[in-house]
């Protein structure tokens, strides 16, 4: 009989997975939809050397702001890193290791990583610094440049309902970059709010097969934080 995929706490779905000088892919825009329990965990390991690869790099106190705090990641993929303010420092001090990427050739990235495909071709980029260093070819009149697709070896991302065999549904755009990381993933670990008996969800309504899933936690009370909230006084009617 296999092994169950549901996991008893964060730390037993860590345990025996990820070590130093790993590369981990990691679901999330800015704070929405990202694995806020497993960062944590991923926290408390200890371990150090990390490649992140994560559109955003969450705030300083939340998210991957936690593990920038503890110094243990040693490079950052990503798209927009504007609201942490000790990965500014970090980076400014070369401290840090940073490869920004646009937003779309980050999600094709790992898209083609999880689908076996090594590289691929697009026009984003080309011109600028993007470009640097990397192999170009014109189709059409166009010039386009080779970026290589991404592989991780552990994946944490964030789902709002899996069955027991992995099956995952994400809530509307807190799935974003999840899918992607989770395809990109050797091992993927998902935290779900809410686990149900296989066959329970609807064929059609899932959003990733569990063939991608490995591990699967329950948080069903995530904190789920506003990255930044933003309110209008009601004047007097």
């Amino acid at each position: 009989m296999s092994q169950s995929k549901v996991y008893s706490s964060t730390d037993d779905a860590l345990k025996g997975v990820v070590i130093d000088g790993q590369t981990l892919a990691i679901g999330g825009f800015g704070l929405c939809g990202i694995p806020e329990a497993l960062i944590e965990a991923l926290r408390d390991t200890g371990v150090k050397d990390l490649t992140c690869i994560s559109n955003n790099a969450g705030i300083d106190e939340f998210g991957l702001g936690l593990l920038l705090r503890t110094r243990q990641i040693r490079k950052m993929i990503s798209s927009y890193v504007g609201e942490n303010k000790e990965f500014e420092r970090q980076y400014l001090a070369g401290e840090l290791e940073v490869e920004l990427t646009p937003q779309g050739t980050l999600a094709e990235k790992l898209r083609a990583g999880g689908a076996g495909i090594p590289a691929f071709y697009t026009a984003t980029g080309v011109g600028t610094q993007i470009t640097e260093g990397k192999e170009t070819r014109d189709f059409d009149g166009r010039t386009y440049v080779l970026e290589h697709s991404l592989r991780a070896d552990v994946s944490l991302v964030k789902a709002q309902k899996a069955d027991k065999a992995g099956n995952l549904i994400f809530n509307k755009t807190a799935r974003n970059f999840n899918p992607d990381c989770a395809m990109a993933g050797k091992i993927t670990i998902a935290e779900v709010e809410e686990i149900v008996e296989i066959g329970a969800l609807d064929p059609d309504e899932i959003h990733l097969p569990g063939i991608f899933v490995q591990r699967i936690i329950l948080n069903s009370s995530p904190e789920k934080r506003i990255e930044k909230t933003t309110t209008k006084a009601i004047e007097n009617i």
